[in-house]
C-alpha cells in the first residue's frame, strides 16, 4: 500500500547545510518529530550549490509533496520559489541564513518551534514575484553601494550581521558612487544620480531598515527606490521605521515593469546574492505568485 492509500502526506524539506554557519541537524530532527505527530512524512534534500533548481523540480514531480519547507537563507528560499513557481505548492520557511530579510518582512517568529508551527500552518500570503534580468526576486534587490557591500561580505571570512558591519567602511572608501541611473517606465523616463537603486517588493532590508514605507509583498506592484545620497539623519529614520523619508534623500516609483540603465557597470545583487556588474536591468512583475506560510 502506497503512502496515498495510507493517507500519509509528505513534505519536502530543503536544507542548505552551510547557510548562516548554523548546524541544521537538530533543526531537522525537531522538524521530523513535529511533522510525525500529524501523520506526515518528511523527505529531506540538502542543497549542493549546483543544479539545485533542477533537483527540487524533479523531486517535486516524483514525490508530489503537499508542502515544501526551505531551511536556509534568502538565497535558498529564492531557489525553491524559482523551482516551483508554476506549481502553486505552499512554501514554509525556517530562517537559517545570515540576514533572513524575507523572514523579517513576513514577521516570522524567532523561536524554532514557533517557526515550524508557522511553516506547517494554514495561513498564507501570495507573494509577488519579480523577474530581474531573468533572475527571480522576492523582496529586495539593488545596484550600487549595497551590492558592493554584499560582494565584499561574500569574499570575507566573517559571517552574520557583524560581517556586514566590518565591510561597511571599506565599501564606502572603495565605492565609485554617485552612479547615474536612467529608469524607463510605461509613464515616463527619469534620470537621477544616486548611491543606490533598489527594486523593492518588501519594505525592509535584512538589517531591519525600513527603506520602502509603501512596500507590500502582495500588492501587485513593486517599487523602484533611488537613494540620492548617504544622509545619516534619513538613514536613522529607516532604522526607526519612520514612514516619512525626505524626497531629497529618496525617490520612489511604483511600477509593474521598468528598464534601468547605468552609464558605467554597477554592482548588482538579488535577494542578498551578488551577481556581478551590470549596465542594464529589465524588470517586470511575473504572473505567478509564491504561496508562503505566515503567522
Amino acid at each position: 500500500m502506497n503512502k496515498f492509500m495510507k493517507g500519509i502526506k509528505e513534505i519536502l524539506l530543503v536544507v542548505n547545510p552551510i547557510s548562516g554557519d548554523i548546524d541544521k541537524k537538530a533543526m531537522v530532527e525537531d522538524f521530523k518529530a513535529i511533522a510525525a505527530k500529524s501523520n506526515t512524512e518528511v523527505f529531506l534534500y540538502h542543497t549542493k550549490g549546483e543544479k539545485d533548481i533542477e533537483n527540487v523540480r524533479r523531486i517535486t514531480s516524483e514525490r508530489e509533496p503537499f508542502r515544501i519547507i526551505a531551511a536556509g537563507g534568502d538565497g535558498t528560499i529564492k531557489m525553491v520559489a524559482e523551482a516551483v513557481k508554476e506549481l502553486n505548492i505552499p512554501l514554509g520557511i525556517i530562517p537559517s541564513g545570515s540576514a533572513n530579510a524575507l523572514a523579517l518582512n513576513l514577521n516570522l517568529p524567532k523561536n524554532l518551534e514557533e517557526q515550524i508551527g508557522v511553516a506547517l500552518g494554514k495561513h498564507f500570503l501570495d507573494v509577488d514575484l519579480i523577474s530581474i534580468n531573468d533572475e527571480l526576486g522576492l523582496h529586495m534587490s539593488d545596484i550600487g553601494i549595497n551590492a558592493e557591500l554584499i560582494k565584499n561580505y561574500e569574499s570575507s571570512s566573517f559571517r552574520g550581521k557583524f560581517g556586514y558591519l566590518l565591510q561597511t567602511i571599506p565599501t564606502l572608501i572603495q565605492s565609485k558612487y554617485p552612479f547615474k541611473f536612467k529608469v524607463e517606465t510605461d509613464k515616463n523616463i527619469i534620470e537621477e544620480e544616486g548611491v543606490l537603486l533598489a527594486i523593492a517588493n518588501a519594505s525592509k532590508y535584512g538589517t531591519g531598515a525600513k527603506v520602502n514605507p509603501q512596500g507590500k509583498l502582495d500588492d501587485g506592484v513593486f517599487e523602484i527606490l533611488i537613494f540620492k545620497n548617504l544622509d545619516l539623519l534619513e538613514i536613522m529614520k529607516t532604522l526607526r521605521n519612520e514612514m516619512s523619508l525626505s524626497p531629497d534623500f529618496i525617490k520612489i516609483l511604483k511600477v509593474k515593469k521598468a528598464k534601468i540603465t547605468c552609464t558605467e557597470p554597477v554592482a548588482f545583487q538579488v535577494d542578498g546574492e551578488y551577481l556581478g556588474e551590470v549596465r542594464e536591468l529589465n524588470v517586470k512583475l511575473l504572473p505567478e505568485k509564491a504561496k508562503i506560510a505566515i503567522p
